[in-house]
């Protein structure tokens, strides 16, 4: 089969690789479109120790069964591989198993024309959602999951809440939908970007740049932060208010940002958040196919085989679209 294959920062090479070859319990899938994650991002910058090339990248995957026990269904892949039996799994939060693996990172990904995925990580597709739009259900679900978790937090309802998501990229733009869905109307998207800047504010958001005009202290009782750099970090602190939440989904770096005195003296709750239990999973798919996150035409469609091209414009900031899917059929 023909593969996208991460080699080394900044490369990646659109080459024949031997077929998978399912395991039992396993299905093999062949691949009909593969988002491009900002997790994917990080390794082609060569700043994920844990995606070692040469690897297959790719997680947020959509694609048809060709042998497996729903042989001619679409599915979409849960690529969150957990053990099923610990402590977590029993509780139903898969996302915290000590054994979990992660389709793309110890294990192939789906930038490629064929993918094998454990049965029970498997969804089929609603009737009317297409390919494109399904293979959205990776990066929904996170949002979908950090939204849950910061409800459980916030000291008033979301319809309640004053929100800021800073970044407009997929995940930022879906956790923004996805709050909109929940019924919060107070909400605004923090870009730095102009062309995502017109992306969300075509989805109807309020949308700044935070460069140029900031909010204020205290402006919002949950913000959200979907880029995790320290500026964003510091920007969250600032822009909480007394008593809110900052919900932190993203994954730039690790260092610095968060003013724990003002945290402490305002009581303020910092929550990480990690990818998504298999409910939140099914939850965002069936909030995809009913159309509560919107009309999801902000996905732009490239063939595989021109993934690294796709790449070098995310990279350099060439691309509106919050999100580019790859199609190995295209």
């Amino acid at each position: 089969m023909k593969a996208l294959v991460y080699t080394g920062p900044g490369t990646l090479d659109y080459r024949e690789v031997e077929d998978p070859r399912p395991l039992t319990g396993e299905s093999l899938l062949k691949v009909e479109a593969c988002c491009i994650c900002g997790s994917d991002m990080h390794a082609f910058h060569g700043k994920d120790e844990r995606r070692k090339p040469p690897l297959i990248l790719g997680h947020e995957a959509v694609g048809t069964v060709i042998e497996g026990a729903r042989r001619g269904r679409r599915v979409v892949i849960n690529p969150l591989v957990s053990c099923g039996t610990c402590k977590h799994c029993r509780e139903g939060r898969g996302n915290l198993c000590g054994k979990r693996q992660m389709m793309s990172m110890n294990r192939p990904g789906s930038f490629a024309e064929l993918v094998t995925a454990p049965d029970g990580n498997v969804l089929e597709v609603p009737e009317g959602l297409s390919p494109v739009h399904a293979a959205l259900t990776e990066p929904a679900a996170t949002a979908w999951h950090g939204v849950v978790t910061a409800a459980r937090a916030l000291h008033r309802p979301l319809a309640e809440a004053r929100a800021l998501v800073i970044g407009g990229g997929a995940i930022g733009l879906l956790s923004a939908l996805t709050l909109r869905a929940f019924g919060c109307a107070g909400l605004r998207v923090a870009e730095t970007n102009p062309l995502r800047r017109q992306t969300v504010a075509a989805e109807g958001f309020e949308v700044f740049d935070p460069t140029a005009a900031e909010p204020g202290e205290g402006s919002a009782e949950l913000v959200m932060d979907a880029v995790g750099y320290e500026g964003t970090r510091a920007a969250a602190t600032r822009w909480v208010a007394p008593g809110g939440v900052i919900l932190h989904i993203g994954l730039g770096d690790n260092v610095g940002g968060l003013d724990i005195r003002k945290m402490t003296l305002q009581e303020v709750t910092f929550i990480g958040t990690y990818t998504y239990t298999m409910s939140d999973f099914a939850s965002a798919l069936a909030a995809l196919a009913e159309g509560r996150l919107g009309a999801l035409g902000w996905v732009e469609r490239r063939p595989l085989e021109s993934g690294l091209a796709a790449f070098q414009d995310l990279d350099g900031g060439r691309v509106a679209a919050a999100k580019i899917a790859l199609e190995p059929a295209l």
